[in-house]
């Protein structure tokens, strides 16, 4: 489905002009505006000459904003906050509601009347007013706008106001088994998204999941008591969205009023209102809780000019969690002692947030307003319990969240200029719960059709390994403006924004610690090996240039430049194009170690005197001078400009049909979580060592260390740096010289109508994503071959090291999507409203969209492209509510799902022409249950209701109630496979099968109550 917003442009002469003139006027910006734009035209009736004042009203602020009329009776009200307005006009008056991020169109005639009404009726403050909502309806952008309404009266899993974002096609949020949430657009992974509250990015640059805090978590990046309303843009989005290649989501936050209003909530449900987990059918259910409350208050401090909003919400969850063997290691399970066996079954996971929002809004005069806002977010977390891991394998992760923004919004006649000054402080610190050795228990099958052997791991337990240690962080400051000319003609009417951000942000990452090793013992027949045969540890080494926490300033500059033009009164044409550049001196001024430089250059040890050991890397279109850094030879990307193109064409003139298309590049960043390995990982790398088999003296591998055991090992990490040739075991990465910055380009065309009472859109998509950051083996064969029977050169590295790795750029993605959606707006007259989306989706990648690693094939370039594991093919999404009797208000929600692909490595006796005897597939799992009728089509089913209800205490004081029914079907959405085998003899022939004793997505059959208290 595509949002409705309005789109124009200037010829390239004038968007040249203006772009310089933003260079030298304009003060620098990340200009996300989440403000509305109302334009129109004054009929003769309400004095349509040039100079005729139009004004719109605040209702719940009393604030006004002002313009004068072009020649032709033409306005342009923008910088409005969402909500509810009175506009004006030479004796006309309608009162109207504006949404998030939207441009819409009010013609005024010389009456007062009210358009016709349309959508909620609820301003996105704390006061509810009836105004027709003014739906933006001529506009390229994809997406749509989630309401307030919505917010409250859909049911809800958890407090994450994102949760609703898939009610609009092509998006996807994701409770997983660790309860942590996910959202991602189109057929892209979280990382790529990019979340704007009141038009600041909230951009992770160092970890993943593309919003800062995100990533594996139960928290919420914002309290949903303090979100008004906000709007989610899946593709085509305009020049002021910068950073992102997914999903663009804008939110605006709820202001003070005149009016003291406030709420109070709370929400709880625990493990005897909901049903068993898969994995407790045997055990029983485990503790389990989910605790949410909090309170928001906004009102007056001076009357029209000064209003505060305050929110808080926290959460004490407790989320239960299945331990239990890997897929793979399932059909051997039975080898497992049963004291060992015994540990399987339930545990469960703590979780507490605390969120605070705060918010002044001062309106200095009718041409400035002024914000001051604040966001802290703490959080604890209990993780790395379930699959194999048991609670002794816990690590805790503190996670925080501090952002300050100044926000100073200047109005004139025909131009709107918004100066942000911000800082922010996010970080993500997880770190072992205790310190000793972790064993890990497994079997060793051989591998079909392959001389390797497979490590299938059934339980680990004690500490947490080194690689569970880390810290993630980004702090700094930034400058953003916006400035907006909103009266411009020619050849119609134009609209024209320009800014220029700038960004000065401390980046951190620690990737692991030298701490906690892990022994792994095998498991047969015979039961648990006497001794271990394999130790896994992260190893400090003394390498130049080299350090364990890599902490770099970063830079970020931007500037860009759009035209909204309104030809006629029936085509919109939106040109924009965007420019961004990023400065981050750990990756440029890095300097490559001389002797990482002499092993690559220095005698190949299998060919002495014939050449050097680079050469291995010939055959592979690899020239390793390539990624050997001086320090002077690495640039930054500067290639980073971002054309956006749109248009819409209103067929009758009165928004009933209109077409609308675009084309757009949008760049997105690399994670610095990743650049960082350059310089961390040969100063703190892991480390495998083998030992010898007691009874043959054989290794498991022999192209790793391998050397008898010895107790003393099992002191730590100081015993086990004694091992011989563990000090060439360091893990060595390079990182091309010319990295370049992911970035996707996108295509769209689609029919929006209105028919009768009910919108609906029809919309193709398709995004092409090219240069994602991956990271390949170095390791070669002395003939430069990367297969030997079948055998990656894991015992082929750098002379001196370990594992030999590059990266580069290289990760492709390709989709197409059919989006289609139909709503029936509620409204108090109705009492009811429907929003119904579909999504078909077709798409191909070379890789696992959320692994960086590629070590399967010689380069990133030789993955063949094989089904997405990105989207579902099929997803459909019904959301409602309706007004019932005695005033109790229902809500629905309906989800089902095709399941999601599977990209995995599988061997089937077929040998590619490199001499891979596996290959990368992309391949459907089995359904879990049908729907109503029909086979076992479905991967993910959810039905979920609510119902809640007001009582009036006294006054403006009423008691709410709620209860949510989710999962009311008890669908089990399973979200782990065996995988049996993949066929034999060349023939693709996969056997998979649903693990139903594993973790499932979202929830059981759960029951929740809420109360709260609205004043």
């Amino acid at each position: 489905m595509k949002a409705n917003r309005t789109s124009r442009a200037p010829k390239p002469s004038l968007l040249a002009c203006a772009l310089l003139g933003c260079l030298v006027v304009a003060t620098p910006v990340l200009a996300q505006s989440s403000s509305a734009t109302l334009r129109g035209q004054v009929s003769s009736q309400a004095g349509a000459e040039a100079g005729t004042t139009v004004s719109a009203t605040n209702i719940a602020t009393g604030a006004t904003r002002s313009v004068q009329t072009n020649a032709n009776g033409s306005y342009t009200l923008g910088g409005l906050p969402p909500g509810t307005y009175r506009v004006e006009a030479g004796g006309a008056s309608q009162t109207v509601t504006l949404t998030v991020a939207s441009t819409s169109t009010l013609n005024l005639s010389g009456t007062t009347t009210e358009t016709p009404t349309q959508g909620a009726v609820t301003d996105i403050g704390t006061v509810n007013v009836t105004a027709p909502v003014l739906r933006e309806v001529k506009t390229s952008e994809v997406g749509n706008t989630i309401s307030l309404r919505q917010i409250q009266q859909l049911p809800q899993a958890t407090r994450n106001f994102l949760e609703f974002a898939d009610v609009v096609p092509g998006m996807v949020f994701e409770i997983d088994g660790n309860g942590n949430t996910k959202l991602r657009g189109g057929a892209s992974n979280a990382s790529a998204g990019n979340l704007y509250i009141d038009g600041v990015g909230q951009k992770s640059y160092v970890r993943s999941g593309g919003i800062a805090g995100q990533a594996d978590t139960q928290g919420n990046p914002f309290p949903q008591l303090a979100v008004g309303e906000y709007k989610v843009i899946t593709s085509n989005y305009k020049a002021e969205y910068g950073q992102i290649s997914g999903a663009a989501i804008t939110a605006a936050t709820k202001s003070g009023t005149n009016e003291f209003e406030g709420e109070v909530f709370y929400r709880f449900t625990d493990q005897d209102l909901r049903e068993e987990r898969p994995d407790e059918a045997t055990s029983g259910k485990i503790d389990s809780q989910t605790k949410e409350y909090g309170f928001a208050l906004g009102g007056p401090i001076l009357q029209d000019r000064l209003h505060f909003f305050v929110a808080y919400e926290g959460k004490e969850n407790i989320v239960p969690k299945s331990i239990q063997a890997d897929p793979s290691a399932l059909p051997f399970v039975g080898l497992l002692p049963a004291n060992l066996s015994s540990q399987y079954g339930a545990a469960n996971m703590p979780f507490e947030q605390d969120l605070v929002f705060g918010k002044l809004t001062f309106e200095a005069g009718e041409n400035d307003r002024i914000e001051l806002s604040t966001l802290y977010r703490d959080e604890t977390q209990t993780a790395n319990v379930g699959g194999i891991n048991n609670l002794e394998q816990a690590t805790e992760k503190l996670n925080t969240d501090k952002r300050t923004n100044l926000r100073w919004q200047h109005y004139s006649d025909n131009w709107i200029n918004e100066l942000v000054v911000g800082t922010e402080d996010s970080s993500n610190n997880p770190s072992a719960t205790s310190l000793g050795n972790g064993i890990v228990y497994k079997v060793l099958p051989p591998r079909p059709n392959s001389t390797d052997v497979d490590e299938y791991a059934f339980l680990a337990t004690g500490p947490a390994g080194g690689l569970s240690v880390q810290n993630k962080s980004q702090k700094g400051w930034f400058l953003q403006n916006a400035l907006t000319f909103t009266s411009f003609d020619w050849h119609g009417d134009h609209t024209v924004k320009m800014g220029f951000n700038y960004k000065d942000v401390e980046l951190t990452s620690q990737d692991a610690a030298s701490v906690n090793p892990q022994f792994s013992y095998e498991v047969d027949a015979a039961g648990v090996a006497a001794t271990p045969y394999r130790v896994d540890f992260v190893a400090p080494y003394d390498t130049p240039g080299q350090r364990a926490t890599v902490v770099s300033p970063s830079k970020q500059y931007g500037i860009f430049i759009q035209d909204d033009w309104a030809v006629t009164d029936k085509l919109l044409i939106n040109l924009g194009i965007r420019y961004d550049y990023e400065d981050t001196p750990a990756y440029t001024d890095f300097v490559t170690s001389q002797g990482i430089v002499d092993a690559l250059y220095g005698d190949d040890p299998d060919l002495p005197g014939q050449q050097p050991w680079a050469n291995r890397l010939l055959p592979s279109g690899i020239d390793i001078a390539d990624y050997i850094s001086t320090g002077n030879n690495r640039d930054n990307f500067k290639d980073a400009w971002a054309p956006r193109f749109g248009f819409s064409y209103d067929f009758l003139g009165d928004e009933t049909a209109v077409l609308h298309g675009g084309a757009a590049r949008s760049y997105d960043r690399n994670l610095f979580e990743q650049l960082a390995l350059e310089t961390s990982k040969a100063a703190l790398s892991p480390v495998a060592v083998y030992f010898e088999d007691p009874a043959t003296g054989q290794c498991y591998r022999a192209d790793r260390v391998c050397v008898p055991f010895d107790q003393r090992y099992l002191g730590g990490i100081d015993q086990l740096n004694t091992i011989p040739g563990v000090s060439g075991s360091a893990e060595l990465f390079l990182f091309d010289n010319e990295i370049k910055t992911p970035y996707s380009d996108q295509f769209s065309i689609g029919i929006s109508n209105q028919v009768g009472e009910w919108l609906t859109d029809a919309t193709f998509q398709r995004v092409l994503s090219y240069d994602g950051f991956a990271m390949s083996l170095i390791n070669r064969y002395p003939d430069g071959s990367y297969f030997q029977n079948g055998n990656v050169p894991w015992g082929e590295p750098v002379p001196g090291y370990q594992n030999t790795i590059i990266g580069s750029n290289g990760l492709e993605q390709r989709s197409s999507q059919i989006l289609l959606s139909a709503e029936r707006p509620y409204t108090e007259e109705s009492g009811w409203g429907l929003n119904l989306a579909y999504t078909h989706t077709s798409a191909r990648q070379n890789r696992n969209i959320d692994e960086a690693f590629a070590f399967d094939k010689a380069t990133i370039r030789d993955y063949p492209f094989v089904k997405s594991n990105a989207a579902s093919a099929h997803r459909f999404v019904a959301s409602g509510s309706i007004d019932g009797p005695w005033d109790i208000t229902f809500g629905a929600k309906i989800v089902l799902a095709t399941p999601e692909p599977i990209n995995t490595i599988a061997c089937f006796g077929f040998t590619d022409p490199d001499g891979a005897t596996c290959q990368q597939v992309g391949v459907t799992p089995p359904g879990a249950g049908k729907f109503i009728f029909g086979g076992d089509i479905w991967g993910y089913r959810t039905v979920d209701f609510q119902a809640s209800k007001d009582f009036t205490v006294a006054g403006n004081f009423k008691l709410s109630t709620r209860v949510n029914l989710l999962n009311a079907f008890d669908f089990k959405n399973y979200s782990s496979y065996a995988y049996n085998g993949f066929g034999s003899n060349g023939r693709f022939n996969p056997d998979i099968t649903i693990n139903t004793t594993g973790d499932i997505l979202y929830v059981p059959r759960t029951v929740t109550f809420e109360v709260g208290l609205k004043f």
